[in-house]
């Protein structure tokens, strides 16, 4: 009866909070690394990792479990340096965070803005990611499955072996990815500002290029039915004389006969479409 009230218990977990805090020995010490399991409610359905990071990097890794595994270290920023009375700062500023998991969907949250904390998550592989980091690192994705936004402002973002669709951005890093496979009749769209955009997908995929980039150039080994488009619309304003003139310079370009759009955009960048051979 005991043993049913354990696994009854189980069963009904749908919330997971964790709030660790290392104690500070040394100036900027980095944390050796943990690693937490969160339980899923319907274990072997598809589900979602959300996460949210101000400095530090994210890898998550797709496996053949049915649990999501969050591995963390982490840096603490405040020095026991000396004041100017000759008293030393002494912070209990550790690693914190909370995890919560309902109905599949994990989410990463409440680490504070002036902690550096490196995650390295491993989720089942039929699982939808939404990433995010601002400073301090890479965000890289391995083996999963899903529907995927991941945006990072400095810093690269890496797809390997991936399947499904993606919505990534960056503001200044490269973008990277290998997609296995592709949703069907899934949009796409890779942008930033500053970095390269280098995306390979499987030599059949079916896909609409319109394609971007401001100070850069556009690369392929697909066959495209290419057509540009230099198209100046001028519109008078309220004032008469007054005229705003817009310029629109996309690519398009067909592949295996067409399919959802892909978007490919890039300030000053370089933009490669490549055939997964």
């Amino acid at each position: 009866m005991n043993h049913l009230k354990k696994l009854t218990a189980m069963n009904t977990l749908k919330y997971i909070s964790i709030l660790l805090f290392a104690t500070l020995l040394l100036p900027l010490q980095i944390q050796a690394q943990e690693q937490i399991a969160v339980p899923l409610s319907n274990p072997g359905e598809p589900g979602l990792l959300d996460i949210g990071v101000v400095r530090g990097s994210i890898t998550v890794n797709g496996y053949d479990g049915k649990e999501v595994l969050v591995a963390y270290s982490g840096e603490d920023d405040q020095k026991q340096e000396v004041t100017q009375k000759g008293l030393r700062r002494i912070s209990n500023n550790g690693v914190g965070f909370e995890v919560t998991e309902d109905n599949n969907e994990v989410e990463v949250s409440g680490a504070s803005p002036m902690q550096s904390i490196d995650f390295e998550i491993t989720v089942p592989r039929n699982f939808g990611l939404n990433l995010s980091t601002v400073n301090g690192g890479e965000i890289l994705v391995n083996n999963v499955n899903g529907e995927m936004e991941i945006s990072n402002v400095n810093g690269k973002v890496t797809l390997r072996n991936v399947g499904g669709s993606a919505l990534i951005n960056t503001v200044n890093g490269d973008i990277k990815a290998t997609f296995s496979k592709v949703a069907p009749n899934s949009p796409m769209a890779f942008s930033n500002l500053n970095g390269d955009i280098d995306i390979t997908f499987p030599a059949d995929v079916k896909i609409n290029a319109k394609m971007k980039s401001e100070w850069g150039e556009v690369f392929t080994d697909f066959e495209m039915n290419i057509q540009r488009t230099d198209k100046k619309n001028i519109k008078s304003s309220a004032n008469d004389g007054v005229y705003k003139v817009s310029v629109n310079n996309w690519i398009y370009g067909a592949i295996n006969g067409g399919g959802p759009e892909y978007l490919f955009k890039s300030m000053r960048g370089d933009i490669y479409i490549r055939k997964n051979k």
